[in-house]
């Protein structure tokens, strides 16, 4: 018997969970992948490996701050988008609050 998408979708969150239940050391298990993340931004920032790694690094931190604050602008953009909407369906397509030009 298949699985549609959502119990498929179910399964695997039920095995992650599962999975971190059981996990000892949750830095040892991610430590791998913050690395990668961490050395994306520097060959992001020094793609040659021509800097000081002291500089490197400063650059790299800044280039993760600026990459997250731009998630966070989309999120927040998007939150204010979704909320405009879900106040258009609620009072029957009009428009409320705001300039009434």
């Amino acid at each position: 018997m298949s699985l549609t998408a959502s119990q498929r979708t179910l399964r695997a969150q039920i095995a992650a969970h599962d999975s971190w239940a059981k996990t000892v050391d949750r830095s040892a298990r991610t430590a791998n992948a913050r690395k990668a993340a961490l050395d994306r931004f520097e060959q992001q920032v020094d793609p040659d490996g021509i800097l000081d790694p002291a500089e490197r690094a400063k650059r790299a931190e800044h280039a993760r701050k600026a990459y997250f604050a731009r998630l966070a602008l989309k999120s927040a953009q998007a939150r204010r988008i979704r909320k405009a909407n879900s106040d258009t369906r609620r009072n029957g397509g009009l428009q409320t609050g705001g300039d009434a030009a």
